[in-house]
């Protein structure tokens, strides 16, 4: 592809170089060489961005000038994105069903979908157009999803869940297997609550790998449209997950959990039941959330705290040896 080809894709404005520089891929700004573009999003890779080997960089339209052309976009982490689409070529599944699948009489199936081997939907199942199940995924009974549904090997749907269109499951994802409910019958057993509610996940929300939403006692579990979902991530029964929210890996939120939009919780975040998350908050890595989060909060530790705060207390934990020797030298 030519560069200048690559910067109209990307509506991108070329300087500083010929737009018949034939790319042939991308690649990190450390890693890139002759027919690769890279980009520069991070304020601390600008310097490379004055030494790289690549064909050329993405940039900040501010951005200053560089031994190599340029690609300046208002975005460079968004185009940089775009242009891995522009030279991944995905494998590309065929409509039809495998002879291997097992699929009920019941189901009913849109145009234009992909089964794999050894896939089985279940009984009541309806799955809109242009549809990717992929081997051994599994669909409960009265399953109801949207178009272009693409579903990874050994992901499953358990009952009566609904999912919008364009959701994603990565390999192993649990969508509405029961919530963690037991309650304490005589002798001090535990006595399973059933788990009657389904999941739902709205239009473009995507689960990777080996993430659980688990459904409800009551009601239901729902992820708001655009909601992505990390690998190893606990969403609990009853929880609700704003749009367009990040939950990072092995992020878990315990049951009737409320996360707002466009809430970002880092990795090992871990959020306390029967709470609510603001819109915009955003919580960083391992922070442990006990109660209300307010809209646009910024938090961090444990119990979480005003990211600031939790900063000053983390650089006067690292001087308590200092002050410990000094207090012995005072006591002698």
């Amino acid at each position: 592809m030519k560069l200048s080809e690559l910067a109209d894709r990307l509506g991108a404005t070329l300087t500083g170089g010929d737009g018949g520089t034939e790319v042939t891929g991308v690649a990190g700004i450390e890693e890139a060489g002759p027919g690769e573009v890279t980009f520069v999003a991070n304020p601390k890779y600008a310097a490379l961005a004055r030494t790289t080997g690549a064909a050329a960089v993405i940039v900040e339209p501010g951005f200053g000038e560089t031994t190599v052309p340029t690609l300046r976009v208002a975005n460079p982490y968004l185009a940089f994105a775009r242009a891995i689409e522009c030279f991944y070529q995905p494998p590309v599944y065929a409509p039809g069903i495998h002879p291997s699948a097992v699929v009920a009489a019941s189901a009913k199936l849109g145009k234009d979908i992909h089964i794999s081997p050894y896939v089985v939907i279940s009984e009541d199942v309806v799955i809109g157009d242009g549809a990717v199940l992929l081997p051994h995924v599994v669909v409960y009974p009265g399953v109801t999803v949207g178009d272009r549904f693409f579903a990874h090997a050994h992901a499953v749907v358990r009952e009566h869940c609904r999912l919008g269109d364009d959701v994603v499951l990565q390999n192993g994802a649990i969508v509405g297997a029961d919530g963690f409910g037991f309650a304490k019958g005589p002798g001090g057993r535990w006595v399973k609550i059933v788990q009657s509610g389904p999941a739902v996940l709205e239009d473009a929300v995507e689960v990777q790998a080996n993430a659980c939403i688990d459904r409800a006692s009551i009601g239901e579990t729902r992820i708001s449209a655009g909601a992505k979902i990390d690998n190893l991530v606990q969403v609990g029964h009853g929880s609700t997950v704003g749009e367009n929210t990040l939950l990072c890996a092995q992020v878990g939120l315990a049951g009737s959990t409320t996360i707002g939009n466009n809430v970002i919780l880092a990795g090992q975040v871990g959020v306390a039941g029967h709470l609510t998350v603001g819109d915009g908050a955003i919580a960083t890595a391992q922070t442990g959330i006990p109660s209300d989060v307010a809209p646009g909060a910024v938090v961090s530790g444990y119990p979480a705290m005003d990211n600031r705060e939790w900063l000053r207390m983390v650089t006067a934990l690292k001087r308590v040896p200092e002050l410990l020797r000094k207090l012995r030298g005072m006591e002698k």
